[in-house]
């Protein structure tokens, strides 16, 4: 049985499913759908477009569905969508999408900590760690497990690849390809993230063979370009190497650059 605060705000057309909190003060407007076991918390703002799913937490004065701070947004219906097992604290804002995507996305168990900002078209997929004060322009995807530490900035089109490790007050201009640690001034690959890695069931041997791969894109002197052709001719194919070549390939921004450069 949902527990209800007579003392918030809900737009009689908000979809509430079963055994959802809402708390005092906390305001939910038209069009928005909320998940069973979902806890919104006093203050929190659930604006139209909203799409909130299985237990989730909304702290106080998170704004979830915002309209865009994009001066190209004409009032266009678009969606936010926060995943399952999702906990967005204190003070964060998630924008929904522009008519470029049409939705913001927020994945399944992720955390978003207090005063982070993710604009308009963002995705981000599961198990994404976003650190206080972290801040997102419009349309920058972040893969699963990624962790950005506090005070990161991230500009508009940037790609972050899975199981990434961001140092906190990086600013990040440039894709971060996977299983990569990045940071400095300016940003650059500093590492691997074996931590990370280790702790989410990589074995040593699929630990090496990343490394090696990162050896000839990063320090071996070579340019991206040559990297790339050195890993393709010298190393074997791999499930992580192909993660790392195809989000390479793919970039359109060009990824970060080596510490030797």
């Amino acid at each position: 049985m949902s527990n209800i605060s007579s003392l918030a705000y809900i737009h009689p057309h908000a979809v509430l499913g079963e055994n959802v909190i809402i708390e005092p003060f906390s305001y939910i407007e038209d069009n928005v759908i909320i998940g069973d076991n979902t806890h919104i918390m006093p203050h929190a703002c659930i604006m139209s477009g909203a799409r909130i799913g299985n237990a989730c937490t909304v702290f106080p004065n998170a704004v979830i569905a915002g309209i865009p701070q994009d001066l190209k947004f004409k009032d266009e219906e678009s969606l936010a969508i926060i995943g399952d097992n999702t906990v967005v604290r204190e003070c964060v804002t998630v924008n929904r999408g522009t008519e470029s995507r049409g939705q913001t996305v927020v994945g399944d168990h992720c955390l978003l900590m207090a005063y982070s900002h993710v604009a308009h078209d963002c995705v981000l997929k599961n198990y994404v760690i976003i650190g206080n004060t972290v801040q997102l322009a419009g349309e920058v995807e972040i893969d699963d497990y990624a962790i950005l530490s506090g005070g990161t900035l991230v500009h508009q089109f940037t790609k972050i690849g899975k199981h990434t490790m961001i140092q906190g007050g990086t600013r990040l201009g440039k894709d971060i390809p996977p299983f990569a640690m990045a940071g400095r001034e300016p940003v650059s690959y500093v590492g691997l993230n074996v931590i990370g890695l280790r702790r989410r069931g990589f074995t040593g041997e699929q630990i090496n063979a990343i490394q090696e791969v990162y050896r000839l894109l990063y320090l071996s002197g070579y340019n991206i370009s040559q990297g790339v052709e050195r890993i393709e001719s010298e190393l074997a194919d791999s499930p992580e190497r192909s993660e790392i070549l195809n989000f390479v390939r793919a970039s359109s921004r060009g990824v970060v650059r080596g510490n030797m450069d």
